[in-house]
């Protein structure tokens, strides 16, 4: 067991919140400024866990990613939209149901809410190419038609997402993404106190 009072693993004194002191959540928001500070090596390494998921595909999930993040990156999309489009799916793992819900919450802080909101709701914009094989309605995402994102999402789906499962696509490798990913993580975040929810 480590020793908590060595340097390298200060601890606060409290067991129960309200029992904190000022040093003790100076503290805190010094480590959570360092923890936060590694939070694109743990994306990427968890956009790496999606290799071999969701099978039945011709391509898996992170081939499926790196496949839309080269079609934006081709396409002239700005950085923070190549990211999003990288990462647009990197929850299936842990949310197959809410997975661009997931998603947008882990960008929103660092992305504007235009990107969060394409990334949030392009799962109900993807209905649009399959849903009527099954019985669901494929202009479900008709119900934001008035909304100032829509034609953006619609965008999003059509030129990156549906159409990157082609096993004979020449994405680019993820070491190319990279260094967008570090430097969209490396963005003082946005006041999310007074952004809308994703």
């Amino acid at each position: 067991m480590e020793d908590a009072t060595k340097p390298n693993n200060p601890r606060v004194s409290f067991t129960r919140m309200a029992d904190g002191t000022r040093e003790d959540y100076e503290l805190l928001d010094r480590l959570e400024e360092e923890f936060a500070a590694g939070t694109a090596d743990r994306v990427l390494t968890h956009l790496r866990e999606l290799s071999g998921s969701l099978s039945g595909y011709q391509v898996d999930r992170l081939e499926h990613s790196l496949q839309s993040a080269t079609r934006a990156y081709r396409d002239g999309a700005d950085e923070e939209m190549v990211v999003a489009a990288l990462l647009h799916d990197i929850d299936d793992l842990l949310a197959p149901h809410s997975h661009g819900k997931l998603a947008a919450l882990l960008l929103r802080p660092y992305v504007t809410e235009r990107t969060c909101w394409i990334v949030r709701h392009h799962g109900l914009f993807q209905y649009y190419y399959y849903a009527h094989h099954g019985g669901g309605d494929r202009n479900a995402r008709d119900k934001y038609r008035n909304h100032p994102w829509y034609q953006d999402a619609v965008d999003f789906c059509h030129r990156w997402d549906q159409c990157a499962f082609d096993p004979d696509y020449d994405s680019l490798p993820l070491e190319s993404f990279e260094p967008m990913v570090r430097r969209i993580f490396a963005r003082e975040p946005f006041s999310l106190a007074s952004r809308e929810q994703a």
